[in-house]
C-alpha cells in the first residue's frame, strides 16, 4: 500500500526518462490516467494505453523523445498527503514562465493550469511539470 501514489507514479515516468526507456507501467487509478491525458495533451508524452491485469488495471505511459533528449525535463509533486497546496483562480502559478504545466484537481475535474484559468477555477496543486 502506498502512502502517495501520484509521487509514485511522476517517480517512474522520472526515472524511465533517466534511462530513456521507450515505456513505463503504472498501477491505473482515475487521477492517474486524468494526469496522463493532460501529459499527452500538452505534448510531455507520445502516447498512454490502459491494460487489463488480473487484479488491477496498468497505464503504460510512453515517453517523448527528441533528439534523444527527453521532452520532460521535470516533474514535481507539489500537494502532498502531508501538506495540501490550494490556490485560487487569480493565484494559480506559471511553470518556468509559462513553458511548463501545472496540474490542478478542481471541482470540474483534473486540469492544467491554462484551462484553470480560463475557466475562472482553483483548486488542489497537483504538481508541475517542464
Amino acid at each position: 500500500m502506498l502512502t502517495d501514489p501520484i509521487a509514485d507514479m511522476l517517480t517512474r515516468i522520472r526515472n524511465a526518462i533517466q534511462i530513456k526507456a521507450e515505456k513505463v507501467d503504472i498501477p491505473i487509478s482515475k487521477i492517474k490516467l486524468e494526469i496522463a491525458k493532460i501529459l499527452k495533451e500538452e505534448g510531455f508524452i507520445r502516447a498512454y494505453k490502459i491494460l487489463k491485469d488480473r487484479r488491477q488495471g496498468i497505464l503504460r505511459v510512453i515517453p517523448k523523445y527528441t533528439d534523444h533528449e527527453s521532452v520532460i525535463s521535470g516533474l514535481r509533486r507539489i500537494s502532498k498527503p502531508g501538506r495540501r497546496v490550494y490556490v485560487g483562480s487569480e493565484e494559480i502559478p506559471k511553470v518556468m514562465g509559462g513553458l511548463g504545466v501545472a496540474i490542478l484537481t478542481t471541482s470540474k475535474g483534473v486540469l492544467s493550469d491554462s484551462v484553470c484559468r480560463r475557466s475562472g477555477v482553483g483548486g488542489e496543486v497537483i504538481c508541475y511539470v517542464w
